[in-house]
């Protein structure tokens, strides 16, 4: 009987993302083109799913409708056209959830899965904690191997301080776990917070990574691709 109950809401649910698709686009939130953005702004709902107290359970069955883009279990796809989400923090998914719904982040196939249509602030609680739980692996896709060494050194004078040593993140500060995260997905972020197509960036990462050639930032999401991924968030 509970299975069926289950069923019944995910079709509810999948009817609600029908409509919201049809319906509704996503909207367009002022970003970092903006001179007065401020970025990870602390109010709405992103303050409410904060304070929340997520349920690991109820956001393993909200998660059920997430699965056919970022697969059992969260572990994402190699081809970097979904993220890993298992293993990162609570706090980073909230603030990617939310900036998606309010459109600071352009995400039109994503949106109507997390719009307001589908889901609310605790439903979000309760999804970023269940993929917080998750365990990542070492078998995400991986970069060419190139010149790693030159790629760690990069690494750590421009992005540990921010994205730990180790790639573990800092979930306090919202800095997003990197280690056990697929090789394309890394760069194809990378190069969108470069160019300032990912309109939710921190400006500060902008900047850092701003003068990177290709190359040079390929080997480094090359050598964080490598990093041991972390078991469950923190």
């Amino acid at each position: 009987m509970k299975h069926w109950i289950e069923f019944g809401g995910l079709l509810l649910v999948a009817a609600a993302i029908a409509t919201a698709k049809a319906e509704t686009p996503q909207p367009r939130a002022k970003g970092i083109e903006s001179p007065d953005y401020v970025w990870n702004e602390m109010q709405g709902e992103k303050l409410q799913a904060l304070r929340a107290r997520g349920d690991a359970l109820r956001g393993e069955i909200a998660f059920e409708v997430c699965q056919g883009c970022h697969r059992n279990r969260a572990l994402g796809r190699e081809d970097g056209k979904y993220p890993r989400l298992a293993g990162q923090h609570a706090s980073v998914l909230i603030k990617q959830m939310t900036d998606v719904r309010a459109g600071r982040r352009d995400n039109s196939r994503m949106y109507p899965f997390a719009s307001e249509h589908v889901l609310g602030p605790q439903d979000i609680a309760d999804i970023a904690v269940y993929l917080q739980s998750l365990p990542s692996d070492d078998r995400n896709g991986k970069g060419p191997g190139g010149d790693l060494a030159r790629a760690k050194a990069a690494w750590l004078r421009d992005c540990a301080e921010c994205h730990g040593e180790r790639g573990e993140g800092h979930g306090p500060g919202f800095m997003p776990r990197l280690s056990g995260q697929h090789f394309r997905y890394l760069v194809h972020e990378g190069r969108s917070i470069r160019d300032g197509e990912r309109r939710n960036a921190d400006p500060k990462m902008v900047k850092v990574i701003k003068p990177y050639p290709d190359a040079e930032l390929e080997a480094v999401m090359d050598y964080v691709s490598r990093l041991p991924a972390a078991q469950g968030g923190k």
